[in-house]
């Protein structure tokens, strides 16, 4: 497919500066694009290549500018570009309606039109399939379990009995949705497992990355908002519950009963004890340890997590130490000095 300039403006948005009569036909990355590709530019770390890049044209944030090459002008390059991919690439997730002679679906399971079931997957009792979904091959659907309309689960995906799962959600390979919590009381010298009697409910367009692993409650049920994504390789424990538009990045780990409230952001590796509170539109920053509650909006970093300004304040201590610490050790050796005067 190959459009015009101008005209691929009036679909994805923005402003044309230069020549819109230049053929375009891809989407690519800055580095790599080439004649007939249009790109994008929203870091300004990569801005010298845009002296360098082979693209015909780059959508560029406000304020760019280039003597020779045309411009696309964006509030937001990065959508702008999502916007060309998508007309670009379209559809590449669709999977032909049907069942694979392979799946194992059982008779009482309710399949919903146009609803894809890949080669080995196993679809137990009393399931339902909303239409337009695709259950891809090697996934297996717990009996009891709601998957709604328009929701993609990649290959090898685990969604255990009872779970709940909304409209468009996307599941990447290798999750885990339902597994037990982790949960036990000693009885002498046993640890005796606690029943995990409870479900999850995954609501509208959530997104859960590769390998992540969220735990049925205990009793009630583990919660998903709509609109959070979740990188890859996050755990989420028993009877947490995460609000909508959240974004929780890879390795995440969040133990059990925690609540996370609407718009939080938790970065990379950022870990949250059990049985707290993550207050609205809070960042916890990469690596940091969450050990009790954040309020509304702030942005905490460290272990145990603070107020970001605070924690900085605390780690630029910390590099002083050493020197300090040779400051310490040279006064003490001129004290000890003086000591000895004063004795003679």
């Amino acid at each position: 497919m190959e459009v015009v300039l101008r005209e691929l403006v009036t679909i994805i948005g923005g402003d044309l500066v230069g020549d819109g009569s230049v053929v375009i036909g891809s989407v690519a990355g800055i580095r790599e694009a080439g004649p007939g590709s249009i790109t994008f530019l929203a870091n300004p770390k990569y801005e010298n290549f845009l002296e360098t890049t082979r693209a015909s044209a780059v959508i560029v944030p406000q304020g760019s500018s280039h003597p020779s090459k045309p411009l696309v002008v964006s509030d937001s390059p990065y959508l702008t570009f999502i916007k060309a991919v998508e007309f670009f690439v379209p559809n590449r997730d669709r999977h032909a309606p049907g069942i694979h002679a392979t799946a194992v679906v059982a008779p009482t399971a309710t399949i919903g039109s146009s609803v894809h079931i890949g080669a080995n997957a196993v679809i137990e009792e009393r399931v339902s399939i909303g239409d337009g979904s695709a259950i891809l091959a090697g996934t297996y659907v717990g009996r009891d379990t709601q998957v709604g309309g328009s929701c993609l689960v990649y290959p090898n995906v685990t969604i255990r009995e009872e779970t709940k799962i909304g409209e468009r959600v996307v599941i990447h390979s290798g999750a885990v949705i339902g597994g037990d919590g982790f949960g036990f009381v000693k009885d002498g010298e046993i640890h005796r497992k606690v029943p995990q009697i409870g479900n999850v409910v995954i609501e509208d367009d959530v997104e859960i990355g590769a390998n992540v692993t969220i735990d049925r409650a205990t009793t009630g049920a583990t919660l998903i908002g709509r609109g959070t994504k979740i990188d890859n390789l996050v755990q989420i424990g028993h009877n947490v519950t995460i609000g909508e538009n959240c974004i929780l990045v890879a390795q995440v780990g969040i133990g059990g009963s925690t609540e996370v409230g609407n718009g939080v952001t938790l970065a990379g590796q950022a870990g949250a004890a059990g049985h707290i509170k993550i207050g609205d539109g809070a960042i916890v920053a990469a690596q940091a340890g969450v050990t009790k509650s954040v309020p509304d909006g702030i942005t905490v970093s460290g272990y145990p997590a603070r107020e970001h300004s605070q924690a900085n304040r605390i780690y630029a201590s910390l590099q002083r130490l050493p020197g300090l610490l040779k400051k310490i050790a040279d006064l003490a050796e001129r004290v000890k000095q003086l000591e000895e005067k004063l004795r003679k």
